[in-house]
């Protein structure tokens, strides 16, 4: 008698398949390393230098100690998921909130024109972290919760930060299901593993999570509106020029 073989459920259509990791903590683990993986690979394939002194650890070091001249090379990938695992432990963030932040880093990083270096993917990754962890989640971990984590870091520095992130960001935090799908599948293909248990991804259920991303994101730009009043005039400016091009070139 042959040996049964195990079925392979595949996403169609009307259907995708997601692993469900807001449940298992191997898939969560799994995601962390899937989107260190991706961050090391943006440091390894780097070929310039554009940086911004917001990120320069050099200008703005995470510790009292400062930067040490070997932590200038480049990291390997032990070091960056080191990095991230932590700050994901302390702060309880899910594997969600991973795919959105590699989500805003890869965007400012194209929109911004900045390279992913030795001395500023810290302070990058970090600032993603924190975007993705307000938007996803409405419990939001403050940023006097990450000086907790990283202990010499001040507010001050943590919200100029998170400022000048959604500033280069042109405010543009929403992500759509299937950016977050994409993002899933691509992450997944990067780490190989294909031995994660599969749950259904319905319209139903990816429509739940573009409309929660969605309306997260709108409270949390509310929120920073308060904190941040210039940010107004600055979105304010930004739309009125994009307004002005769209009707000369009508």
């Amino acid at each position: 008698m042959m040996g049964s073989r195990p079925l392979h459920k595949c996403s169609s259509c009307a259907t995708i398949y997601l692993d469900d990791s807001t449940v298992s903590q191997p898939n969560l683990k799994t995601t962390l390393k899937s989107v260190t993986l991706a961050i090391f690979y943006h440091i390894q394939n780097t070929t310039g230098h554009r940086t911004l002194d917001i990120f320069d650890e050099r200008i703005h070091p995470l510790s009292k100690e400062g930067v040490e001249e070997g932590e200038l090379e480049d990291p390997d990938g032990r070091m960056i998921y080191r990095f991230v695992r932590n700050l994901f432990s302390s702060a309880q963030l899910t594997a969600e909130c991973a795919i959105i932040t590699l989500v805003y880093l890869e965007r400012l990083l194209t929109y911004a024109e900045l390279d992913l270096v030795a001395t500023t993917w810290k302070r990058i990754v970090l600032g993603a972290i924190l975007l993705a962890s307000k938007v996803w989640d409405d419990q939001a971990v403050w940023n006097v919760d990450y000086c907790q984590i990283l202990k010499d870091i001040t507010v001050e520095d943590m919200n100029e930060l998170e400022r000048q992130f959604l500033e280069l960001l042109q405010f543009n935090i929403n992500v759509p299901a299937s950016v977050y799908a994409k993002y899933y599948f691509d992450l997944r293909t990067l780490s190989g593993d294909q031995n994660l248990s599969a749950i259904l991804l319905t319209k139903e259920r990816a429509h739940k999570l573009e409309v929660g991303l969605h309306d997260n994101s709108w409270k949390y730009k509310e929120r920073v509106l308060n904190l941040f009043p210039s940010l107004f005039f600055f979105l304010i400016s930004t739309h009125t020029t994009i307004i002005s091009k769209t009707i000369k070139q009508h």
